[in-house]
Formats: structure tokens, C-alpha cells, sequence
């Protein structure tokens, strides 16, 4: 089973949570978790250039195949969604560029995906994100949603090898 290099994105305009791991489905390796902290006194776009090239950096030094990012859900406040959005596209843009092919989950899929429970809260999720990549000590909560849309990546691509796998056998 081939392994892959993952890149999870945890989208923000002041804290965006990154996440890398290497993974074939079923096991996954942690390689690299952060926050990337951005100043609430920069300007908009100041802040999505340092985040195009934090992540292009890290694309360059970590060398993943593919990238995961969750997708922008529905705020109370219009402003600080249409921010959100902005911030993911600046990851998407240097995903893109880098040529990663970038999925896209919802909240809920991630949450089911790594704890379960498509309602699960944060503490849920670090704990079981440092159970499924055996880490110890503090999770900053970002970097952990990072690392499980990672683990949500990989285990949906899994899965959906599998069923091509299945699919292919019965059709011959």
C-alpha cells in the first residue's frame, strides 16, 4: 500500500493550523503540526501573503503530494466569513501553484472521520488526533484540526481506493 504526504490545512485569518503526516490508509505518521500565528494589526492582505508563503514554504521543505483543507461554514458574521474564505484561498492558491491536488471536507466529515461523532467538540478531537499519531504532551487545538483533516484525507482516500479496487474485480 503506498504511503502519501499529506498536508492539512486548518484555515484562518489570524491562526491557521497546519498539519503533515505521512499515511497509507490505515497507519499514519505525524511529521509536522504548527500554528502559523498571524498579527491582528497587519492588514488583510499582509496577512494572507504570509500565509501563501508560509505555505509554500512549508510545501517546499515538507514535500507533500497532496493537500486537505476545510471548507468555510456558514458564520453569524459576514465579515469574518468572507475573511475566512480569503485565507483559504490564499492556502488553496499556494497548494495549487505547488501542483498538490486540494480536497475539500466539511467540519462534520472531518469530526466523523477522526473521532466518530460529526458533533464532536475540540478537546475531543486533540485527544484522539494525539491517540491516532501517538503524541504526547499539548496539542494547540488549531494544529490538531489541522492534522485531522490530514487523517480525514487519507482515510476517505482509502477508502475510496478500496472500493475502486472492489469495483474493478467485479466487473473482470
Amino acid at each position: 500500500m503506498n504511503i502519501r504526504r499529506i498536508l492539512g490545512i486548518d484555515p484562518g485569518s489570524r491562526q491557521m493550523g497546519i498539519g503533515v503526516i505521512d499515511s497509507n490508509g490505515q497507519r499514519s505518521t505525524h511529521i509536522y503540526s504548527a500554528c502559523l500565528r498571524l498579527h491582528r494589526d497587519s492588514l488583510l492582505p499582509d496577512r494572507l501573503g504570509k500565509i501563501f508563503a508560509e505555505v509554500t514554504s512549508i510545501i517546499q521543505q515538507y514535500q507533500p503530494q497532496e493537500m486537505a483543507i476545510e471548507n468555510v461554514f456558514v458564520a453569524t458574521n459576514a465579515g469574518g466569513a468572507l475573511k475566512l474564505g480569503q485565507a483559504r484561498g490564499a492556502a488553496i492558491c499556494a497548494g495549487v501553484v505547488a501542483g498538490l491536488t486540494v480536497a475539500e471536507y466539511s467540519p462534520r466529515e472531518i469530526k466523523q472521520a477522526t473521532v466518530g461523532k460529526g458533533s464532536a467538540d475540540k478537546t475531543q478531537v486533540q485527544h484522539m488526533i494525539k491517540y491516532m499519531l501517538g503524541l504526547h504532551g499539548t496539542l494547540q487545538a488549531d494544529a490538531a484540526d489541522a492534522l485531522a483533516i490530514a487523517l480525514c484525507h487519507a482515510h476517505v482516500g482509502h477508502i475510496n481506493q478500496r472500493l475502486a479496487q472492489a469495483s474493478t474485480r467485479s466487473s473482470s
